[in-house]
């Protein structure tokens, strides 16, 4: 994932997933049920199910994420070139809220 300068992911919460986020490079902000961190590059966040988050670029580069879901929380090869792809696409939100 990709999250430009000023960008964010959005607020989440996912019911039955545990996400773990690797910082790759930039820096920014988490935002776990309202506490707010700072993060870096070589900064790992783990989601806990039920965990309100967000992820905010604070920074002048791009906030490079990979991120690992735990029961998988994607289709398989699904590819969002930009936030507003992922945010419209239901399928792939669907996809995620039936995993339990």
């Amino acid at each position: 994932m990709s999250v430009p300068p000023g960008g964010e992911v959005g607020d989440e919460v996912h019911g039955h997933v545990e996400q773990t986020l690797y910082f790759q490079s930039g820096s920014g902000e988490s935002i776990l049920d309202g506490e707010v961190q700072t993060i870096t590059a070589g900064d790992v966040v783990i989601v806990t199910p039920g965990t309100k988050h967000n992820f905010k670029n604070t920074g002048t580069e791009p906030l490079k994420v990979a991120t690992v879901y735990v029961p998988a929380n994607h289709i398989d090869g699904r590819v969002h070139i930009t936030k507003a792809d992922a945010d419209a696409d239901s399928e792939d939100e669907a996809f995620g809220e039936s995993n339990v």
